[in-house]
């Protein structure tokens, strides 16, 4: 089955960088300087603006899930540099920020909360879309397609969850990523759900870990942008 996305994942394997630290950044520098690439972009995202996104399938969870991130890659690249994709807005800038698909103008919020959320319903969404921060699920070197999609999103979830960016266990209990504060409804609507969440995706030592320290004492989350220009010791907020 041909890629359909194979557009994107060129983009991304050029400029995607994968770091011993277990975290992927993206060259925002050399995409900008490069009117080929920030074309082909443009040529990219354009593709979706009269496609036929309205069926739930993995195809469209696919589609929509790299039009959310090109885009988003496509906000940074055009206002880089700045030092976190909330620079200059008081909450951040997904309402702002539309692009024409399926046949309307949606916004990155519409994406997100309106469509991927809304029509698929699954954690695995925010394992999908990267906010270009130091605290997102990684952004994949490679775009979502249908074909292997269960088995990368299962994968993006793996990694997260056994990242200290996904859990962290303390004396004192767990910290862990404040996205399964503002979506625990996402991961079944409680807090005990939200840790037989961690423990399904966990290694075997760390669902051990979670399992014998089973409380949530603090979430956490570092919006400085993931840029391989300026790897560094995140700071918490």
């Amino acid at each position: 089955m041909p890629a359909e996305h194979a557009a994107w994942t060129r983009l991304l394997k050029t400029y995607v960088k994968a770091g011993t630290d277990g975290i992927t950044r993206v060259d925002y520098a050399g995409w900008a300087a490069s009117d080929g690439d920030r074309e082909a972009l443009d040529t990219y995202i354009d593709g979706f603006a009269e496609a036929d996104l309205l069926a739930r399938t993995d195809a469209n969870f696919a589609a929509w899930a790299n039009l959310y991130n090109a885009v988003t890659v496509r906000h940074i690249v055009a206002r880089y540099p700045v030092k976190s994709i909330r620079d200059g807005y008081l909450t951040g800038p997904w309402k702002d920020v539309k692009v024409q698909a399926g046949g309307r103008e949606v916004s990155l919020d519409a994406i997100e909360h309106k469509i991927l959320r809304k029509t698929w319903g699954t954690p695995e969404v925010h394992y999908a879309i990267n906010c270009a921060s130091y605290s997102c699920p990684n952004l994949p070197a490679k775009a979502w397609e249908a074909a292997s999609l269960r088995k990368d999103l299962d994968d993006a979830a793996r990694a997260y969850v056994n990242h200290q960016r996904g859990v962290t266990v303390t004396a004192k209990g767990l910290r862990i990523s404040e996205i399964y504060n503002w979506f625990e409804i996402d991961f079944g609507g409680s807090k005990e759900a939200v840790i037989e969440h961690l423990v399904k995706y966990a290694d075997p030592e760390l669902a051990a870990k979670i399992r014998a320290k089973p409380k949530i004492v603090r979430y956490q989350y570092d919006w400085s942008l993931n840029d391989a220009a300026k790897i560094r010791k995140p700071v918490t907020q």
